[in-house]
């Protein structure tokens, strides 16, 4: 069975067109017995995208609606899908057409080539600008903290084997960076990607602010100690900098007595080094204050209810 995993966030307006004709392909591909996951984000929009989510439940047999407590990110959304996901086969789309259902065939072409990840991406995006500087903050970071190749290319519309979803969501950090998690379940020579075709939103704007995507980008470090070798090196350059300098701040002192100490070189001084260590301090209490909040168990999301077409009133337990 493939499963299709939707995080829901204000999409009242469009999710029932991406369920409807992304039943439709599948069905013309052939890809069936098939299944659509959508989890409501705790929604600000006055419990319109629950209910709508509700409604579609009610009359699809093949829809589950999943209502999360608390919003928790596009990434905690798509765990909370693949956890309640039943399928053999797992994809992930957008709620909004911009992963557009008539591009899954390119997909599926590539999946049955017997890769485990494939990933749709998109060489024209229809982000704002601001969205697609994001992009390429992220996908640089994700290079460099966690090596992921320079010629792989990702977005949220892919397709993964079970064996990858039973991995990933014994993940139980609040802090998911799902490429990170894919990156460390299989080989890079069974990841692939494919060019597909970037739609226009058919409704409303991109959810993401500038704090989200900031929140979104420091879960990486979750993954890689490199921000910390890179404070341990930096460390030591100063340091060794530090040295050299006092060196030769004495050695000219006892070839020219004369020489006047500046202050305001001292403070400047003072007030760089100090800034970078309180930098760097705050970088290993991030480290430790994300280990202490999984020691606690903070939850990656929190489900309220569980609306699927089988029971009555379309309500399952909570």
């Amino acid at each position: 069975m493939y499963s299709i995993v939707i995080p829901c966030y204000k999409s009242s307006k469009s999710i029932r067109q991406v369920v409807e004709l992304t039943a439709e392909e599948m069905t013309r591909l052939g890809r069936t017995p098939f299944e659509f996951v959508l989890v409501d984000d705790c929604s600000p929009d006055e419990g319109a995208t629950l209910a709508e989510l509700k409604t579609l439940a009610g009359e699809y047999d093949f829809v589950t609606a999943v209502s999360l407590a608390r919003n928790a990110g596009q990434h905690n959304a798509t765990m909370a899908g693949l956890n309640e996901a039943k399928g053999d086969v797992f994809i992930s789309m957008d709620d909004d057409l911009q992963t557009h259902p008539s591009q899954l065939n390119k997909l599926f072409e590539e999946f049955d080539k017997g890769f485990d990840i494939v990933y749709g991406y998109y060489p024209e995006k229809k982000h704002s600008p601001f969205r697609n500087f994001g992009s390429w903050v992220n996908y640089q970071s994700v290079r460099i903290l966690i090596g992921k190749p320079k010629d792989m290319k990702t977005s949220s519309f892919w397709i993964i084997r079970k064996y990858v979803r039973d991995t990933v969501i014994d993940y139980k950090s609040q802090y998911t960076h799902l490429q990170g998690l894919f990156l460390r379940t299989t080989g890079l020579d069974k990841i692939s990607s494919v060019p597909v075709q970037h739609f226009d939103r058919v409704y409303g704007t991109s959810g993401y602010t500038l704090k989200k995507l900031i929140g979104l980008w420091s879960n990486i470090i979750g993954f890689s100690i490199v921000p910390l070798r890179i404070a341990r090196n930096f460390g030591a350059i100063v340091a060794a900098l530090g040295i050299i300098g006092a060196l030769i701040v004495f050695i000219r002192k006892l070839l020219v007595p004369a020489t006047a100490i500046g202050w305001s070189s001292t403070m400047v001084a003072i007030f760089f080094f100090s800034g970078m260590i309180m930098m760097f301090l705050g970088l290993i209490g991030e480290y430790i204050g994300r280990m202490f909040l999984n020691v606690n168990h903070y939850p990656q999301y929190v489900v309220r209810e569980i609306y699927s077409h089988n029971t009555n009133d379309g309500k399952l337990e909570e």
